[in-house]
C-alpha cells in the first residue's frame, strides 16, 4: 500500500505565497508521475502541475506563478506557489503513479487526502 500526505496549506492574502508539500511512502519502488491537482467547490477536479523525470507541465492559470519540483531520494514532491489569487483557492491534491514492486511494470494511481489552500484578503 502507498500513502501520499499533503502539508503546507493555510489562508494567505492575494499576492502571497504558499509552498505545498507532499510525501509519499510505503510500498513504492518507482515513481513515475507526481502531479498536483485542485478542486474548487462546485468544480471538477483540474490540473494543475505535474512533473515527471525529464518534463514538468503547468495549467495555463499557473504558468509563471507556480513551480513544481520533486526529490526522488526522499519520494516528494513540492508546489511553491507565487503571487496567489483568490481564484486559486481549493483543495490542493497529490497525484503520484507508482510502480510497487520489482517483480512487475504495473502503476498504480494514488492519492493524497487533500489541504486547503485559501487565498483571501
Amino acid at each position: 500500500q502507498v500513502q501520499l500526505v499533503e502539508s503546507g496549506g493555510g489562508l494567505v492574502q492575494p499576492g502571497g505565497s504558499l509552498r505545498l508539500a507532499c510525501a509519499a511512502s510505503g510500498s513504492i519502488f518507482s515513481i513515475s508521475t507526481m502531479a498536483w491537482y485542485r478542486q474548487a467547490p462546485g468544480k471538477q477536479r483540474e490540473l494543475v502541475a505535474r512533473i515527471t523525470s525529464s518534463i514538468t507541465n503547468y495549467a495555463d492559470s499557473v504558468k509563471g506563478r507556480f513551480t513544481v519540483s520533486r526529490d526522488n531520494a526522499k519520494n516528494m514532491v513540492y508546489l511553491q506557489m507565487n503571487y496567489l489569487k483568490p481564484e486559486d483557492t481549493a483543495v490542493y491534491y497529490c497525484n503520484a503513479v507508482v510502480q510497487i514492486s520489482s517483480s512487475s511494470y504495473n502503476r498504480y494511481n494514488y492519492w493524497g487526502q487533500g489541504t486547503q489552500v485559501t487565498v483571501s484578503s
